[in-house]
């Protein structure tokens, strides 16, 4: 035998796993299956029914897991605070291989399976949590980002209704007093990342530097500090670029051309909020982005390709500010190569990103 693996499907009061095995031949075989409840006291309960079946301990375990919204969490936590090597699996990812097996049938138990499968023949890799610090970030910044969601379309409400032919004044009134609440709760959430971005030194000496960025404000910043873990597991930009959706795809076959264009198969919460700095660096005109924006839409003579194209080299200087702990220099050159087609890092084409501008 060469490795154990455990698939692990997880929902939200129950997980159900499946422990397999694969041998010097590549055959897996599966060695047991059961279903747990999605506790610590059930976690505790498949660490004991893992050690009953797997009686090699010399022989190593990887635990698959299913990004199941945020069920997953505190299992994958629990194995890991356990000593146990972890994989998460994006579910379109974990889709896909099942539908590669020829598996017509979809539940739980079938879930676990495949994903059990999918670890004893491929080399995942390995899971690591975010530091606490960024966990309350990124709670605290999808929070901000839900209320100016939740203004946005109650704003729109009330302009329907006012402009209606037969208007009710009770519904126009609840919907400013429904406003005015969630501008308060919009300003106190502001204030408590503020406060909580700076309560730590090291990350505040790091911030002030990257928003000496004129159009960048710290929320922009903290968004993607919180999303990104701090850029804890990210050792290259193009690593970033990939988990941020900006990386470029092709779409040709043979004498077929189709477009070039982003993935945004990556975090759209990233995304979302670069997408209003990209226009105020460029607006401002710092850090030469004017001129980088002016290049890229000669070339190809679309505004927002272009304005992607800030997005994408916007976000690589903070994380580049951000590791090196540097101020941000206006005149320093971003453009360093003559052909952007050539250099993937400025080969930014696509259409507008999904998520729409803040209100």
């Amino acid at each position: 035998m060469l490795k154990y693996a455990l698939g692990i499907d997880v929902s939200k009061k129950d997980i159900h796993v499946c422990l397999s095995m694969i041998d010097s031949k590549q055959q897996v075989k599966v060695k047991a299956s059961s279903k747990f409840a999605n506790t610590t006291q059930g976690f505790k309960e498949l660490l004991v029914w893992v050690s009953r079946h797997k009686k090699e301990s010399d022989i190593p375990l990887v635990n698959v897991i299913e990004a199941t919204g945020v069920y997953y969490e505190a299992c994958a936590l629990f194995l890991f605070k356990a000593g146990l090597s972890v994989a998460i699996v994006l579910p379109n990812k974990a889709k896909k291989y099942l539908q590669a097996l020829g598996l017509r049938t979809k539940n739980d138990k079938i879930d676990a399976i495949g994903l059990s499968r999918m670890g004893a023949e491929q080399c995942l890799e390995l899971w690591q949590p975010m530091d606490e610090f960024f966990y309350t970030l990124r709670a605290m910044t999808r929070h901000h980002q839900s209320l100016q969601e939740l203004k946005t379309n109650i704003n729109n409400q009330l302009h329907a209704d006012e402009h209606s032919i037969y208007s009710s004044k009770a519904v126009i009134k609840q919907l400013k007093k429904l406003i005015t609440t969630i501008e308060k709760q919009l300003e106190e959430t502001d204030q408590r990342i503020h406060d909580h971005l700076y309560n730590n030194d090291q990350v505040a000496e790091k911030l002030d530097h990257i928003i000496d960025i004129k159009g960048l404000g710290y929320m922009t910043v903290a968004t993607i500090l919180a999303e990104t873990n701090g850029f804890a597991l990210f050792k290259s930009t193009s690593q970033l670029v990939r988990y941020s959706g900006y990386d470029v795809i092709e779409n040709q076959s043979g004498g077929h051309r189709g477009k070039t264009k982003i993935s945004k198969k990556g975090n759209s919460h990233i995304r979302r909020a670069m997408f209003m700095p990209a226009f105020n660096v460029v607006r401002y005109e710092k850090g030469l982005f004017k001129i980088f924006f002016e290049r890229i839409l000669a070339r190809h003579n679309q505004k927002m390709k272009a304005y992607v194209a800030v997005q994408k080299k916007l976000l690589v200087m903070i994380y580049t500010l951000w590791k090196k702990n540097e101020a941000f220099k206006p005149n320093h050159q971003i453009i360093t190569s003559g052909n952007e087609e050539t250099v993937p890092s400025f080969a930014l084409t696509g259409g507008q990103p999904n998520e729409v501008a803040p209100a």
